[in-house]
């Protein structure tokens, strides 16, 4: 079973996810410039989100270089400094075991690892165990039912050796979602701000204390998200019901999280105008909606910006669907309905075109509570029907 969701969501004047300049991110499609949302900040901001923490149970994955000094930091009584030995007892179990270290306390490899098991090798630590290498090794290569580490995945590259040769392939963990880059429904030019800050202490000197510049733009977005079901359910063990709270509280928290990138300045808190998610239990076949804006939608479209968006968006689903013949349970979601999903009905040679909705009435809904509890509940039954079969 599939679980797709595709999202139209208009940002207010914002620098959501920076380059290396300090711009906001683009890329070229359809031959010209668009706004982009890189999937690893969407992801980031959705897995630290207050509606993904329901999921958690206080077990979220912690994902650092500092592994060894939270890992030490378990094992000292609370409020207390870390110890020295601590730090060198755990950085010499990860040196055995094939990891380099930047500095004394930060290694050359992100590691991502639920709190449990960071509060499990620091109690080994405490208990000052002689077998810590093997102990450690024990507690990272056991099976973590962690919903973040579940969705996103764990890489993790090194020549594992020592303690942890028996681990060599069991670091990894093969993620259950895909997420794409988000990108603007439209062309787009990054504008530059140019803004000063005045000194509230009058002096002799006159003029700004403080002049520079910041670059932003507006983009309406498209996002798309797509889950495997049957690996989110393997990487959680086996718990359904588990895997079923990971996706309520993903869907609600990708509707409601907005990346933190220059938010002070901007402000740019917009929820989503337009969220369609599919249940695919017939077809494997994952599909990213994105070609619906190849032509870019044009600044003076006569729905506007996001009507025309949600336009095209609902014409490209009917045409693909149809032509590909794919099967799913479509659900659609827009605050107090301010946009129906439909698409252009064409009557063979007949000159009549008519709308049609994508989406039938019964599963159009106005409030978002009901949106996802009735995914929720085709989620459900397609996962009886998938077992039954």
């Amino acid at each position: 079973m599939l679980i797709e969701i595709h999202m139209i969501q208009n940002h207010s004047p914002a620098n959501l996810n920076r380059d290396d300049l300090g711009a906001p991110k683009t890329c070229l499609f359809g031959g010209v410039t668009r706004a982009r949302i890189s999937s690893q900040c969407l992801k980031r901001s959705i897995r630290r989100s207050e509606q993904f923490a329901a999921a958690l149970e206080q077990d979220g994955g912690v994902r650092t270089r500092r592994l060894i000094e939270e890992i030490a930091r378990s094992a000292t009584e609370s409020g207390a400094e870390i110890k020295e030995p601590h730090l060198k007892a755990v950085r010499k179990v990860f040196e055995d075991g094939g990891v380099g270290f930047k500095d004394e306390t930060t290694s050359d490899i992100l590691f991502f690892l639920p709190r449990s098991a960071i509060t499990e090798m620091g109690k080994a630590v405490k208990e000052n165990r002689a077998d810590l290498g093997a102990r450690f090794a024990e507690i990272i290569g056991r099976f973590v039912k962690t919903p973040d580490i579940a969705l996103c995945g764990r890489m993790t590259e090194f020549d594992a050796k020592g303690p942890f040769d028996r681990l060599k392939g069991r670091f990894s963990v093969d993620a259950a979602l895909a997420a794409a880059h988000a990108i603007s429904t439209h062309a787009v030019i990054n504008e530059v701000d140019y803004f000063t800050a005045a000194d509230d202490v009058a002096g002799s000197d006159s003029g700004a204390g403080h002049v520079n510049e910041a670059m932003y733009n507006s983009a309406c977005f498209y996002k798309h998200f797509s889950i495997d079901w049957e690996q989110l359910v393997t990487n959680l063990d086996g718990d359904a019901d588990l895997a079923a709270l990971t996706v309520k509280c993903f869907l609600q928290a990708a509707a409601c999280a907005t990346p933190t990138g220059k938010q002070h300045s901007y402000a740019a808190f917009n929820p989503p105008d337009g969220i369609l998610v599919e249940i695919k239990t017939e077809s494997a076949m994952p599909v990213n909606y994105a070609n619906a804006f190849a032509i870019p939608v044009p600044e003076n479209a006569p729905r506007g910006l996001i009507g025309e968006s949600i336009a095209r968006l609902g014409q490209y689903v009917h045409d693909i669907a149809d032509g590909y013949g794919l099967r799913a349970d479509r659900f659609w979601f827009s605050p107090c309905l301010r946009y129906s999903l439909t698409y252009v009905k064409r009557d063979g040679g007949n000159e009549s075109r008519r709308e049609e909705p994508v989406v039938g009435i019964n599963r159009s809904m106005a409030e978002f509570g009901g949106f996802v509890a009735s995914v929720m509940d085709m989620v459900r039954s397609g996962q009886v029907a998938e077992t039954s079969a």
